[in-house]
């Protein structure tokens, strides 16, 4: 999934950044509405993305790329960096056993 922000000085030049970077990940991109008031980790979440693709981490704010990376790898353009989902520790019963 891509995301660029709204606001952002360069979106076309941005956006086909974020294209180029897919391209070269073998991902297939889909793209939210701009409009949408739906957080983009619950949109990542219900795309079932296995990523989302950003210009820079400066796009989001750092609560929305936490909760991302619960969900989805973080892949950015500008540095050029992966950051991996959050592991997830099994559930444990009462008993102690997994």
């Amino acid at each position: 999934m891509g995301w660029v922000h709204p606001e952002t000085d360069a979106p076309d030049w941005e956006v086909a950044q974020v294209r180029r970077l897919a391209r070269r990940l073998g991902y297939r991109l889909l793209w939210p509405a701009e409009t949408s008031h739906i957080p983009l980790a619950d949109q990542v979440r219900e795309w079932h993305a296995d990523a989302l693709l950003l210009p820079s981490t400066e796009h989001v704010d750092i609560l929305t790329l936490h909760a991302v990376m619960m969900i989805a790898d973080v892949e950015t353009t500008q540095p050029r960096m992966s950051f991996a989902r959050w592991a997830v520790r099994p559930e444990i019963d009462r008993r102690g056993s997994r």
